[in-house]
């Protein structure tokens, strides 16, 4: 990054010159990279199908707050959202039919940590933050996969399996 900037006199002297009007160049550290918003990912991506509620729509879409696949295990809730899920599925008792598109194409894995962490802790759920490490462990571990996952699918994978 670079910033012009008016010079002081007592700095104009120190490059040289008396003249305080002459713009100095230096170069200065770029900031860090700025981490996403998980709550602005999930407006963008999941909010219109989820809806900003997290309630969902009911029979097609299913809530989010105090779902057992958002407070359950991190390795199936991040397979979701990286290859979408097809098929009905079961939230609190009720069962959902629309199918979730895979993200995993759009959103890096910073972005999919920090919507999955949201998730995590909106709404009344209070469950542990997912990392980075664990979103690029499993897109790893998944990396060949093209189909949506299906329930049945999920539950063969063991608890917390980051492959």
């Amino acid at each position: 990054m670079v910033t012009l900037r008016t010079l002081s006199v007592a700095e104009a002297r120190t490059v040289g010159t008396d003249d305080p009007k002459v713009t100095h160049v230096s170069a200065t550290a770029p900031r860090a990279a700025q981490q996403p918003d998980g709550k602005q990912v999930f407006a963008t991506t999941c909010a219109a199908c989820h809806q900003a509620t997290g309630l969902g729509v009911e029979g097609t879409y299913p809530p989010l707050a105090g779902s057992e696949w958002i407070n359950g295990d991190e390795a199936k809730l991040v397979r979701i959202v990286l290859n979408g899920l097809t098929g009905p599925v079961e939230v609190a008792g009720e069962t959902y039919s629309g199918a979730m598109p895979p993200w995993g194409g759009v959103l890096k894995d910073p972005e999919i940590a920090a919507v999955t962490t949201y998730l995590r802790s909106a709404w009344g759920n209070k469950s542990a933050p997912i990392t980075q490490a664990t979103v690029a462990s499993i897109r790893a571990a998944t990396k060949g996969r093209t189909a949506p996952w299906t329930v049945t699918e999920l539950a063969a994978i063991p608890a917390s399996a980051k492959k």
